[in-house]
Parts: C-alpha cells; structure tokens; sequence
C-alpha cells in the first residue's frame, strides 16, 4: 500500500512501517525535549529505547517518505471498542524537514487511509500545548480542536495536550 496525493507541490506517500525504518526514526530523536513531546513518555525515558519502541508494534506504523526517503512517522489505534474512529500518534518528522510543509501533507495522507481505506468516521490526534509546531500543522492538515484537554506529568513538570479531531464529513469536503 501506498498513498500518494498530487494535490500540493509536495509529494508524500505514506506506507506501513518496515523494520529498516528504525535506526533513521531513532536518529530524529536527538534530544530530551523531543523525546518527550514526541512521546509523552509513554514509551518509557530518554533516549529511545528499542524495549520502548517495540511498545509502538502493537498498532499500526506508518513511514512517510519523500523523494521515497523516509521523512516521517506515525501511528493509527482504535482508542475505543468500535472501529468508526482512529488516534493518530507518535508523529515524528525529520529535523531537516520540518517547516517545509512535510509533516502536514504527512497527516493529510494520514487523514486519508484513515477515511477512505480503514474506512474510519472520525480520526483525533493529541498534542501538547505549548507544541506549536505541531498544533499549527495539524490545524492545516483539518484537525479541528475538541476543547478536550489531559494533564501529564512529565520529569516533574505538567505539560496540557489537547485533542484535535478531524471527521470524515469535514475531510471529504475540504
């Protein structure tokens, strides 16, 4: 599988994760602060550890390759018992990529298996607040955000993430 959109200048093509991804996916995490905006520490401390990724192989991975490199992660559970929704998570892109409009062409390719393959309704992501970055290229990729809002408690300090959803109306229009 493998999904391309010609619908922007920039051409991204996700497809399922391969084990040789992994050492170029460690390699984007390169420091702490990363690590755990990339993580929220669910997958244990820094650094990365292959223990902690392997937590990540019980759902479904994807890479995002440009120029058919690869330029970015993600992954896609069901957060409930139906299938009508997916949580986007663990989105990592290339330090050398960021701010190219990569990461958010990335979540639109995302957004779109998500509908038109896994055949989803709804697909939420969270990210932490003060991830502006993030925030911002999710908003353009058409997340939407819920008012929902968790509290983690990260080395010491509280980080809010709030919820972003994107429904498969809304999607399907824009």
């Amino acid at each position: 599988m493998l999904l391309e959109h010609m619908g922007t200048d920039i051409k991204v093509r996700i497809r399922p994760y391969k084990d040789m991804d992994k050492d170029r996916i460690f390699s984007w995490i390169n420091d702490e602060e990363v690590f755990y905006l990339w993580s929220a520490g669910v997958l244990g401390g820094y650094p990365l550890s292959e223990e902690g990724f392997q937590k990540t192989a019980e759902i479904m991975r994807f890479t995002a390759l440009y120029d058919m490199e690869p330029c970015g992660f993600f992954t896609a559970r069901n957060p409930h018992e139906s299938a009508d929704e997916l949580r986007l998570g663990f989105v990592l892109i290339d330090p050398d990529k960021r701010g190219k409009g990569i990461g958010s062409e990335m979540m639109r390719k995302a957004l779109r298996f998500c509908f038109e393959i896994y055949g989803a309704e709804c697909v939420s992501i969270a990210v932490f607040e003060d991830n502006t970055a993030a925030y911002r290229c999710y908003l353009r990729a058409g997340f939407v955000p819920t008012g929902n809002r968790e509290i983690y408690r990260i080395n010491g300090r509280e980080r809010i993430a709030v919820e972003l959803e994107c429904s498969k109306r809304d999607f399907l229009v824009s």
